[in-house]
């Protein structure tokens, strides 16, 4: 029998979460960034995954979230800041089918209740047309120095409203 879409839920970040986080940092930008960024510059941007201590500092000190399907993390994202979004990762066997959108109407969500005037990320070229989609735009360019390569992305902001208890 064929499996249909997978079935995702969403829960707050546990410490023991950081090493299947940094697996799937990983095997998002080996996955999913191939048509945007070199063999060097993945190999660069992967590394950073592997200082799995201050990965789990940096999401421990933050709001984070994690997509799971059937229990397992496929997912997460960080609200890094009031405004901004820091790490945003799913697994490329799940890319496409509804975690990173569920992931982020969550963060979107939480800000709006908190009264947050916009969002902001630092999109990668990857990303920017999922960030596109959800309304934000483009305000400028950036390149980034991980390891020994330049990184290129998009500074992108949307700004948040309440209208009559929906998002707009």
């Amino acid at each position: 029998m064929a499996r249909g879409k997978p079935q995702f839920a969403l829960r707050p970040y546990l410490p023991q979460d950081a090493p299947f986080l940094a697996e799937i940092f990983r095997a998002s930008v080996e996955g999913l960034t191939e048509d945007d960024y070199t063999s060097a510059q993945q190999d660069a941007w992967m590394g950073e995954a592997d200082d799995i201590e201050g990965l789990a500092e940096r999401l421990g000190k933050h709001l984070a979230l994690i997509a799971t399907a059937d229990g397992t993390p496929v997912g997460f994202i960080s609200l890094d800041a009031p405004t901004e979004i820091g790490l945003f990762y799913v697994h490329p066997d799940v890319a496409g089918q509804g975690a990173g959108r569920m992931l982020y109407d969550a963060i979107e969500k939480i800000s709006a209740a908190r009264g947050t005037p916009h969002l902001s990320v630092d999109a990668s070229d990857t990303a920017r047309d999922f960030f596109t989609h959800r309304g934000f735009t483009a305000e400028q360019r950036n390149s980034v120095s991980v390891g020994n390569e330049w990184l290129s992305n998009t500074t992108m902001k949307k700004k948040l409203t309440l209208e009559k208890g929906t998002l707009q």
